[in-house]
């Protein structure tokens, strides 16, 4: 086994209520059907365990030894994983991902073609084929102090952003809910939200304006399985801008169901743009007209205040998918 290439797989044994660890052996077991393959399993304790693991381990990948790294749980093992083959092929590195979805959004599952089913993702691993796609790089006043993330799936900033972040802190277990747990929360978010100031700029074309929402994405799906961007194609190069002006509430809440299955688009009140750089700016606005400080939310996870850039990566890493 000296010459046996290396999976590892790191787990998120809580994702899905415990449903990762449940699933844990089997899919062990099958990736170790795969011929001259070493499987290593990491369990996580903690996010910032998982960070490291998932960077370790893409780190460690031998050149030309087709070693790669697989992430089973939910949205944040996901980026967490992107972000891990990303800095690896920055480093002179291609280390291929594998994402096993055992969460309850599965976002950049959807967003880049790899089955939602654990069991259908595990074998498309097995059977080898990948698609390079495209990340995008945020830099800026970033959560922790880092210099950089790369996002798969959505960077959401506005209404969208607030409503992502109030079901992060929610209190209880969303669970198989999903998508209904994250419309409740916003119908709640609604009643105290105005809009925001932006100050945009794409590709040095500055914009201002005010609007409900912001999204900048590489692939077009969050919030646990809104199709907030149809657009957005993860092989294009580009990073695809959703604005959505300034719109009464009853309006916002005749649009909000709309999200889901991507018939938002067409409204008079949304514009979709293309770029390959988008900086972010702008502030809060409260109820009571005081400002406050405007935050990013990317992949499900907190980024960090504006002013943030981003900027399109085309092709930066591979996954694996049918």
């Amino acid at each position: 086994m000296s010459t046996a290439r290396t999976i590892h797989l790191v787990v998120n044994p809580s994702s899905g209520r415990g449903r990762a660890r449940r699933l844990l052996p089997k899919v062990r077991n099958t990736l170790a059907t795969i011929e001259r393959v070493r499987v290593e399993v990491h369990t996580t304790t903690n996010y910032d365990d998982a960070r490291q693991a998932t960077l370790a381990a893409a780190l460690s990948a031998r050149p030309g030894a087709g070693d790669s790294l697989v992430v089973m749980g939910g949205d944040g093992m996901a980026h967490l994983g992107l972000n891990a083959c990303a800095e690896a092929h920055d480093a002179g590195l291609a280390v291929p991902l594998g994402v096993i979805p055992a969460g309850t959004g599965n976002d950049f599952c959807r967003g880049v073609g790899i089955p939602v089913d654990a069991k259908a993702a595990t074998l498309a691993i097995v059977a080898g084929r990948t698609q390079r796609v495209d990340l995008a790089e945020a830099r800026g006043k970033l959560e922790g102090g880092a210099e950089r993330r790369f996002v798969g799936s959505v960077v959401s900033t506005g209404y969208d952003a607030v409503v992502n972040l109030a079901t992060n802190n929610f209190r209880y277990p969303i669970g198989p809910l999903g998508p209904l747990a994250y419309g409740a929360i916003a119908l709640a978010e609604l009643a105290r939200f105005v809009p925001f100031d932006y100050r945009i700029t794409l590709d040095g074309r500055p914009r201002e304006l005010q609007s409900v929402l912001v999204a900048v994405a590489n692939a077009g799906w969050f919030g646990g399985g809104m199709h907030i961007v149809p657009p957005a194609d993860v092989t294009d190069g580009l990073l695809d801008v959703l604005l959505v002006g300034p719109l009464a509430r009853h309006d916002v809440l005749r649009l909000l169901p709309q999200l889901y299955a991507g018939r938002h688009v067409g409204h008079p009140a949304v514009e979709i743009v293309r770029a390959s750089t988008v900086e972010l700016d702008g502030n809060l606005v409260h109820r009571d007209g005081s400002r406050g400080q405007m935050f990013a939310m990317a992949d499900g996870e907190k980024l960090g205040r504006v002013p943030l850039t981003l900027r399109a990566r085309p092709g930066l890493i591979d996954v694996y998918r049918p």
